[in-house]
């Protein structure tokens, strides 16, 4: 059997609601679509949530699926998609009312597991920052074609909008990430040497190079077009 007839085989089972089908998809997926939704959104709770709202769409959704069109990926990190943008609109709109309120005191949490995500979390950060400059549709092609590895065609699919339409959206969010990217850059340069300034030391500047935050928000795309 080829990988073409197996996926679409899987299919067929999970379009007929065998559960033992569905188990099988899930443990062939849940990792993608658990990272696609980190990178929407960065945060592993939520994005765990999103999981998990993914497959009880897929399941309820299952009939309509056709049986022969291959992989389930596409599908299922297209829900995802859909479900992290309502996640971020409902984050807006709390976020919203609590800037209304009273803030309550912030307690520190020492929990010895936050420590090992504290890089984790700087790098997270510093790919939302850029990916929040984006359009929607933007941040939604660029997750999915760089991040979640589709390619043109199956990202279409789980977007629902024609390759063409995919190019030119994955093509500005490129060049509009990678522009971030070198101003961000360029102000943290400009901040070091302020900084020096003030110590009356100025360092030679290294030619060309991008460091920060700046260089761990453009990485993926900067090795996906080179």
């Amino acid at each position: 059997m080829t990988v073409r007839d197996s996926e679409n085989d899987l299919r067929k089972r999970v379009r007929a609601g065998e559960r033992d089908a569905f188990a099988e998809l899930y443990d062939q997926y849940a990792g993608p679509v658990h990272r696609h939704a980190l990178w929407l959104t960065g945060d592993w709770t939520t994005a765990e949530d999103i999981m998990s709202e993914t497959f009880l769409a897929a399941w309820r959704a299952r009939e309509r699926l056709h049986p022969d069109e291959g992989s389930l990926r596409p599908w299922l990190l297209g829900i995802a998609t859909h479900k992290a943008e309502n996640t971020r609109r409902g984050l807006r709109r709390r976020l919203a009312f609590l800037a209304r309120q009273r803030q309550p005191p912030v307690v520190a949490d020492f929990a010895p597991e936050v420590a090992g995500r504290i890089d984790d979390a700087r790098r997270l950060h510093a790919v939302q920052a850029s990916l929040d400059r984006l359009k929607r549709h933007e941040r939604e092609v660029l997750t999915l074609c760089v991040w979640s590895g589709l390619d043109y065609q199956q990202t279409a699919e789980a977007l629902g909008v024609p390759v063409g339409t995919v190019r030119s959206r994955l093509s500005r969010a490129r060049a509009k990430l990678a522009r971030f990217a070198d101003e961000a850059a360029a102000q943290e340069r400009a901040e070091e040497r302020a900084e020096k300034r003030a110590e009356n030391w100025e360092p030679r500047a290294a030619r060309g190079e991008m460091t920060g935050e700046a260089a761990l928000a453009a990485l993926p795309v900067r090795e996906e077009t080179a």
